[in-house]
């Protein structure tokens, strides 16, 4: 069997990029499909589809349309190592493909026409198929447009969509859904700490689905309403605090004047007292009428 990586091998440095350089494939029921986003000298879409143990690739553009009257130009790159699939992280400067990468989707692809053979279907310029993946479903093709003018690179090909229930003509699947079905990253926020090591497993951290999200933010409501409710309690008790401890020294203030005003008063007296004083001052008061003299007899 020919070494079908061999150009792939060819065009990088493994000492320096950490790019795989190529393992053997799962046993799977249906081969497997990747899509990676790949911020390199211009972002495109990374298309691989595994067949005959490697995966073959073409380079997307624009990304994948799931309208029917979309035809995606789709560039047909070397085979890639089948464990390039798990790939995302930081291809270094200077390495071939530069930038960052990104899986934007992968799960499992079944061959549909023509013929019984996709390896054969793929040689003859036209590969109809169905996706089970993440972000994509449904019915495509790939056909191939180049060769057929002496200055084509023989290389060009058409992403098509086929017409069925997941065709949509109104949506952009890579504006709606632009972060990684690993690490729910965008393409630009991986970052050199992320280089993928050949050598290591690949994570098993999954981007959270809606239903997820929501949950972790119930969870969230509902640890932080009992300390809520326990600090507006304690608020409460302070401001109640607060306010008696001011209401209570100002009626004392108002107490305070009233009792000296009383002290400082004198006594009230008693009617027996008041009377003494009234025949005191009368007694003591000469009659006003003289005192007639008598005459002489």
């Amino acid at each position: 069997m020919p070494d079908l990586l061999k150009k792939y091998r060819a065009m990088r440095d493994f000492g320096d990029t950490p790019e795989p350089s190529g393992g053997k494939p799962k046993n799977t029921k249906l081969p497997i499909f990747v899509i990676q986003q790949h911020h390199a000298s211009h972002m495109h879409y990374d298309f691989r589809l595994e067949m005959e143990g490697v995966l073959k690739s073409w380079a997307i553009p624009k990304g994948p349309s799931y309208d029917p009257a979309a035809k995606r130009l789709a560039m047909m790159t070397e085979d890639h190592p089948y464990d390039y699939a798990s790939f995302e992280g930081v291809i270094p400067a200077g390495n071939y493909g530069a930038g960052n990468v990104i899986i934007w989707d992968q799960g499992t692809w079944e061959f549909i026409e023509p013929g019984p053979d996709p390896v054969k279907a793929l040689a003859s310029g036209k590969l109809t198929f169905r996706m089970y993946g993440k972000k994509m479903f449904g019915e495509w093709a790939l056909v191939k447009i180049g060769g057929r003018q002496k200055s084509d690179k023989g290389n060009e090909w058409l992403l098509l969509k086929h017409r069925d229930g997941y065709a949509n003509e109104d949506v952009d699947v890579t504006a709606v859904a632009p972060r990684s079905v690993v690490s729910n990253r965008l393409v630009d926020e991986v970052s050199s700490e992320n280089i993928w090591e050949s050598n290591r497993k690949a994570s098993s951290r999954r981007a959270p689905t809606l239903a997820a999200r929501l949950e972790a933010e119930e969870k969230a409501k509902k640890r932080t309403t009992p300390a809520k409710k326990r600090a507006t309690s304690t608020t409460k008790r302070a401001s109640t605090t607060k306010r008696a401890s001011a209401k209570k020294p100002a009626t004392s203030a108002k107490k305070r004047p009233a009792a000296t005003k009383a002290a400082q008063s004198p006594a009230a007296p008693s009617r027996a007292a008041s009377a003494r004083s009234r025949s005191s001052r009368a007694a003591a008061k000469p009659s006003a009428r003289p005192t007639p003299r008598r005459r002489p007899r």
